[in-house]
């Protein structure tokens, strides 16, 4: 499953290569993300933290609440978002929306419900609909693992298959992602990360 992701990735990084890539928090006129729950590249809340049947969390169990995020400077003829919760160390998929409307700019703290009406949601890797949080495995190293939320302006909407007996996983939202990019409708991309431990400290 990850050699497939990483595969993916690799054409959506390929067609984004003269696209707009922004950075977190940037104020460069770039298409760029920001949080007001955690700063880019530190640790993330435990109010983010998956709240599962499995210790997720070095104290009480965790909120497993999306972080709010915005953006600014979104490409011109954007027409719908995309946002995914990726991560990296895993290669497991928190979060994905898509379609979210081109007005727009912020996803509210909590966003990220089964039920929201902020964009359209494929089940995250843990097999349920919409946000779950980090909730990397306690003892195996390494113990911190890297969250990325990565905002993507598409010059379209995304139509993902719809089957009956088969759901929308991420990969679904990957493959089209990285079709939309390949034919050149992916305008940019922004990230915000942070690190998120269940690992007590020594």
């Amino acid at each position: 499953m990850s050699i497939l992701r990483k595969a993916i990735f690799l054409v959506a990084s390929s067609a984004l290569s003269i696209a707009l890539v922004g950075t977190a928090g940037a104020d460069d006129g770039k298409f760029s993300i920001s949080s007001t729950t955690f700063r880019n590249g530190a640790s993330l809340p435990t109010s983010m933290a998956w709240n599962g049947s499995n210790t997720c969390t070095t104290g009480g169990a965790g909120g497993n609440i999306s972080p709010e995020l915005s953006w600014r400077n979104a490409p011109d003829d954007v027409r719908s978002f995309v946002v995914i919760a990726f991560d990296e160390t895993a290669s497991f998929t928190h979060w994905g929306m898509y379609n979210i409307p081109v007005s727009t700019t912020f996803l509210p703290a909590g966003a990220g419900t089964a039920a929201s009406a902020y964009g359209a949601q494929v089940l995250n890797d843990f097999g349920e609909a919409g946000y779950d949080g980090p909730c990397p495995p306690v003892g195996i190293a390494p113990f911190a693992h890297h969250y990325v939320f990565t905002v993507y302006a598409l010059d379209t909407r995304l139509v993902l298959p719809v089957f009956v007996n088969f759901p929308q996983f991420p990969e679904a939202l990957f493959n089209a992602l990285a079709n939309a990019g390949a034919k050149g409708h992916v305008l940019g991309s922004a990230s915000v990360g942070g690190f998120f431990s269940a690992t007590p400290d020594p």
